[in-house]
């Protein structure tokens, strides 16, 4: 095992399913100790006990991260304690997708999205990166979306906060990479846990694409390890599709 997270502490919110879960899963492999944050106790005692089986160290720390600076600061506050007191590592993936078309979005539905996709990862990161410069440094990596940049005629509420997290990562990257936290994003492509054999109706969203299938949440959190370590120490401020091609190639099939 490499342990390229060897010594390093992270804080990944929504780490209770999918990505999120794959991520802290990583981190913890490659000996990193995860404050594994969510909503839910139950699912996140569940992370925190298959990390550990597997000789990882992890703890739960549960956040409702409504968009209310009060709420990012306290689980900024609660993970500084739980690791120790410091917090290398920051990955803002916690969101929320309501996949409704523009005219059926009511303004309850758009502040929220806002709140949790925006405004959340804002004052969190807001919390813990002055912390990370007066520490000597550390990095943080937002999650953004395919959609962000291919329009689809759906969920045009969630692919615009997506866009502002994208737009986020590159302003922060310049205001704190110069005292020494690394900033950057992963913008996922169709990404789900799908039963062998399954089919997801989602699948065609992928047709025409290099991978022409949906991706596993392991793909994702790999990247994460890359932006998370030392071997990305020259990384600024990019965006980086892992998305099976699908922004940037389109396969015509004979």
């Amino acid at each position: 095992m490499s342990m390229r997270l060897s010594g390093k502490t992270a804080l990944v919110t929504g780490a209770t399913s999918n990505i999120g879960r794959a991520i802290a899963e990583a981190f913890a492999a490659e000996g990193a100790h995860v404050a594994v944050s969510g909503r839910s106790a139950e699912r996140g005692e569940e992370v925190v006990a298959g990390i550990r089986a597997r000789g990882g160290r992890a703890d739960f720390v549960r956040a409702d991260l409504d968009g209310a600076a009060s709420s990012s600061q306290a689980l900024a506050k609660e993970a500084t304690r739980i690791l120790g007191g410091r917090v290398d590592v920051l990955v803002n993936n916690a969101g929320i997708y309501p996949g409704d078309s523009t005219a059926d979005t009511d303004e309850k539905t758009f502040d929220q999205v806002y709140a949790v996709n925006v405004k959340a990862p804002f004052f969190l990161t807001a919390a813990v990166a002055p912390a990370m410069v007066e520490a000597g440094g550390g990095a943080i990596i937002n999650l953004g979306s395919w959609i962000s940049r291919l329009g689809i005629p759906i969920g045009s509420l969630y692919s615009s906060t997506k866009g502002a997290v994208e737009t986020l990562t590159r302003a922060w990257a310049a205001e704190f990479g110069p005292q020494g936290v690394r900033v950057n994003a992963i913008s996922p492509g169709v990404v789900l846990e799908v039963a062998p054999g399954e089919t997801h109706p989602a699948e065609v969203m992928m047709k025409g694409t290099p991978a022409g299938r949906i991706g596993t949440p392991d793909a994702i959190a790999n990247a994460a390890v890359y932006l998370a370590g030392d071997e990305s120490a020259f990384v600024h401020g990019i965006v980086l599709d892992v998305d099976g091609g699908r922004n940037a190639v389109a396969v015509i099939a004979g």
